[in-house]
């Protein structure tokens, strides 16, 4: 991770508003913040879908049980990277704060 993520890191972590280049806003690529809540996202559909395919199964849906653990596994794959990202925010949020000391 380079120097300038480990900023903006340490920034979204504190609330401060994303590191963003001047210029104009249609020109300017998500910010941070953007980009973590699409992906926050992204996991809670994944979760959804893979509790859907679960109650479907249960109930009897014409539904395989490969598509479920797809599903399942899906899911938890998601919130395993996620989980792996955020303690990497959290390191590089300590590393930027001891270099402050």
């Amino acid at each position: 991770m380079s120097a300038i993520d480990q900023i903006r890191a340490a920034a979204a972590a504190q609330g401060a508003a994303p590191l963003r280049p001047a210029g104009n806003a249609a020109d300017v690529a998500p910010g941070f913040g953007d980009t973590l809540k699409s992906m926050l996202g992204d996991v809670q559909g994944l979760q959804d879908k893979s509790s859907d395919a679960i109650g479907a199964f249960l109930r009897g849906d014409p539904v395989e049980i490969h598509e479920v653990m797809a599903a399942v596994e899906e899911a938890g794959i998601a919130l395993d990277f996620l989980i792996e990202l955020r303690n990497s925010l959290t390191e590089a949020y300590r590393t930027v704060v001891g270099m402050q000391t």
